[in-house]
């Protein structure tokens, strides 16, 4: 259903079993970067009301999503730490030339944004039926869930706005780069990485 064209490397889901205090804070970084990307897109494209209206509820579910990780952290006794550069995200946001029409920067945008929530939702499927804490397992299958939800959603968008012919062709373009990308990170203990 994804389209990832590479799966995640199956070691990956070991390094965060034994490292949760670092997956738990970096995933808390993503839930507000993400709802932070949705207020980029409102404040970038506000005459797209029905994408406006989306990413309000967007960022109510991600800041919510946030205060769920972090309780979580909380309540095993540690502290969000610091927020630490996404090489993975670094990387994607080389693919997309800078520049064109508003429509084409929105298209690549949702695009990204898509992408990003395909490869969360990977990880947390893998988080969800690997880890042996049964309240954690079932706070990444919910999760996991919504993940999809927010990929098809901008997906659909990035086809509703766009040319759809162009569009898919960008978005099988995008998934071969991200691939790539996965090929060449090192496994760590980081939602993407």
């Amino acid at each position: 259903m994804l389209g990832l064209k590479l799966p995640s490397d199956p070691r990956w889901v070991n390094i965060a079993k034994k490292n949760l205090e670092e997956v738990l804070s970096d995933h808390a970084f993503c839930e507000q970067k993400a709802a932070s990307t949705a207020i980029s897109l409102i404040v970038s494209f506000p005459e797209y009301t029905e994408l406006v209206k989306e990413m309000i509820a967007l960022v109510e579910e991600e800041m919510s999503h946030f205060k769920m990780v972090h309780d979580l952290i909380i309540e095993r006794g540690f502290s969000l730490g610091r927020d630490r550069k996404d090489a993975y995200v670094l990387k994607l946001l080389q693919f997309f030339p800078k520049g064109g029409s508003r429509t084409t920067q929105l298209v690549h945008r949702l695009l990204l944004a898509a992408l990003i929530e395909a490869r969360s939702c990977e990880r947390f499927r893998l988080l969800s039926e690997h880890l042996e804490d049964k309240k954690l397992a079932n706070f990444y299958r919910k999760l996991m869930i919504s993940e999809a939800n927010h990929y098809t959603s901008f997906l659909s968008f990035a086809r509703q706005y766009g040319n759809k012919e162009e569009v898919n062709q960008k978005w099988d373009d995008l998934l071969e780069f991200e691939a790539d990308i996965m090929k060449s990170l090192n496994i760590s203990e980081s939602i993407h990485g």
